[in-house]
């Protein structure tokens, strides 16, 4: 990469590293994995910033940092991404703002982490992506490589599974 290329590519990604940071640790649970993801991730980007022709690089960049993620989880916990999503059991529908947003709101934000934490990984993801990275629907979609319909869904069951566990201990400290 010769230094004018080298100037873009900090000037593009660099801004994005705590984002990035921020989506792998979610994914994988551990600040020393997210590290590797994000190291690696860093090195996939570089190797194909050739092929980045503008537009949304924030999108970009956790796309890659989204399929190193997984490719990580998979060679070290498959077993996560093969039992985490039952589409009986998280099919819910969205109940909108009510009482579980005032739990929610209650929530401390060590409760809220642990809860999240505990959800599985597809959940995790378009959750941090929306609700901690601010991406749109368009967005998430984009970077997970899936329909914006099945995007809305999973952030749908997502807060519904969120709620439900957070309804729960708080039912169990009662």
């Amino acid at each position: 990469m010769d230094p004018t290329e080298l100037e873009r590519f900090e000037r593009t990604l660099l801004p994005h590293m705590s984002a990035a940071y921020n989506l792998a640790r979610w994914l994988t649970r551990s600040d020393q994995d997210a590290e590797d993801v994000v190291q690696e991730a860093y090195v996939r980007a570089v190797r194909f910033f050739g092929g980045f022709r503008g537009g949304n690089s924030k999108a970009w960049f956790l796309t890659i940092v989204r399929n190193t993620g997984y490719s990580w989880l998979e060679r070290s916990r498959g077993e996560e991404l093969t039992t985490a999503f039952d589409a009986n059991l998280h099919d819910v529908e969205d109940a909108g703002p009510g009482p579980e947003l005032e739990l929610l709101r209650r929530a401390t934000r060590q409760e809220l982490f642990a809860a999240l934490e505990s959800l599985p990984v597809e959940f995790r993801e378009a959750l941090v992506l929306r609700e901690l990275e601010g991406l749109s629907y368009k967005e998430i979609a984009d970077v997970s490589g899936l329909p914006i319909g099945t995007v809305m869904s999973r952030l749908a069951r997502a807060r519904q599974r969120l709620r439900q566990i957070l309804t729960d201990r708080g039912s169990k400290e009662d």
